[in-house]
């Protein structure tokens, strides 16, 4: 399986502005400095993700991005989807070619369309919250609520 930089690039993004949620907005070339996103590859994304409603941007010196939501309410699900669309379904093989066990495909397919949704689930249950969440955890920085 493979991840497109589209998809890594995006989610960093957006765990950068998760990391700096309740700041004020961030400027792109920051976000493209500490994630190593090329920045106009990073500024094509910005626009997907505010045109979809995950963030928003301002104009001007004091400008930036910033998450529309808070991160717990944002998953990574929600991040692919914006910037891949749907997960692969299966996709026929030619046309032309008849196999004689056509059942047997069957069972390869309910292995792919099973993996499809083991992955869908994962992102789903996966928020930007929840990388915050582990980095504190791995640094050492945990946060505590009274």
């Amino acid at each position: 399986m493979r991840i497109s930089s589209k998809s890594e690039y995006g989610v960093r993004a957006l765990f950068d502005l998760a990391q700096h949620y309740g700041q004020g907005p961030v400027q792109s070339e920051e976000i493209a400095t500490r994630q190593g996103i090329p920045p106009n590859y990073l500024n094509q994304m910005l626009i997907s993700l505010r045109r979809a409603g995950l963030i928003e941007s301002q104009r001007g010196p004091q400008g930036g991005h910033m998450l529309s939501r808070a991160p717990e309410q944002i998953t990574l699900y929600d991040i692919v989807l914006v910037l891949e669309g749907p997960l692969a379904r299966y996709e026929a093989g030619r046309e032309d070619l008849t196999p004689t066990n056509p059942e047997d495909g069957e069972y390869v397919h309910a292995v792919w369309e099973a993996l499809r949704n083991a992955i869908e689930t994962t992102l789903q249950q996966i928020t930007l919250e929840d990388l915050c969440q582990r980095k504190r955890q791995r640094t050492g920085f945990n946060m505590y609520y009274i």
